[in-house]
């Protein structure tokens, strides 16, 4: 496979040398996957269903809980394949996908993150002006620009980094195919123009979060001048589960990409990938969840006429 400039396969990081450990590790992502799939599949049917939540800040979180549940389903259910067949490939094509739709759902996440950011904005800040500015095809038009032009994104990094000749092998560490650790593979200075790429990405997603930041110093400004207890605590609740995702998301990412190379191993990188990649998706719901009493009644409503 090193004299091959495109592997027909590659081998993705196993979590155990022994089979008994990779059958806990199944055990385990299925648990959390059966999770990510439930919390997010209640937040879409509470949601549709339930017309008191037809509102640009829930559209906005519908959008997200796809995302949660497309980035998961690109990653995991591959792991707990290879764990469950002791088996460490993945196709080319299938590492393709992967690139692609992980690329898409985490980078659409943080933009759809950004636009709610903006939403809570014009909610407590403009509130009289709300209903003419988050009218619903401004959200459904927001909505569209974060997919499309996270897709075109997808496409263009997905196309730029297999385009690379691969002169290292085949041998990805991580357990799914991710960016960084294709391009360890790839043949010494091939790799600038994929580079070139990710400092525009870099770009991007620091002006996203500037935006965020500039939001939440003027949201905060507006709550403490609100005369009432009671309107601090509403205006609270509806922004601090946001601002939850968006550190949950934030740092996990960060501790993943921007941790010190002295620090890099084997298994910590693949720890750090599993926080990242593996733990928002089942735990954006519980946040929600237990911050928005009418999400959690439309929940429970939902739940108990089922059973």
């Amino acid at each position: 496979m090193c004299n091959s400039t495109f592997p027909t396969e590659f081998l993705l990081l196993p979590f155990a040398d022994t089979h008994k450990l990779q059958l806990l590790h199944f055990g385990l992502f299925l648990g959390i996957y059966l999770a990510a799939l439930l919390g997010n599949g209640l937040i879409l049917t509470a949601i549709a269903c339930d017309h008191r939540l037809h509102t640009p800040m829930y559209f906005f979180l519908l959008n997200l809980a796809l995302l949660d549940l497309g980035s998961i389903s690109t990653t995991v259910p591959k792991a707990m394949a290879n764990s469950l067949w002791d088996t460490r490939a993945i196709s080319f094509i299938g590492c393709v996908t992967q690139v692609f739709m992980f690329v898409a759902f985490v980078t659409a996440e943080f933009y759809l993150l950004t636009i709610m950011a903006y939403d809570r904005y014009v909610a407590i800040c403009k509130p009289l002006h709300y209903r003419t500015i988050m009218t619903s095809r401004t959200c459904v038009n927001m909505a569209a620009a974060a997919w499309g032009s996270t897709f075109l994104y997808a496409v263009l990094h997905t196309a730029n980094t297999f385009s690379l000749p691969l002169c290292q092998g085949n041998a990805l560490d991580q357990f799914f195919c991710e960016i960084p650790q294709i391009l360890k593979l790839s043949c010494s200075g091939a790799y600038l123009r994929e580079v070139g790429l990710l400092v525009v990405s870099v770009c991007s997603v620091f002006a996203c979060f500037v935006f965020i930041l500039f939001s939440y110093v003027h949201i905060f400004l507006a709550v403490l001048r609100m005369p009432s207890q009671q309107g601090q605590h509403k205006a609270f609740s509806t922004c601090l589960p946001h601002l939850d995702v968006v550190s949950l998301f934030i740092s996990t990412a960060t501790c993943a990409y921007m941790k010190p190379p002295s620090m890099s191993s084997s298994s910590l990188n693949l720890l750090l990938a599993v926080l990242y990649s593996v733990l928002p998706p089942p735990v954006n719901p519980l946040i929600h969840n237990m911050r928005k009493q009418d999400l959690k009644d439309a929940v429970w409503k939902l739940m108990t006429g089922c059973f």
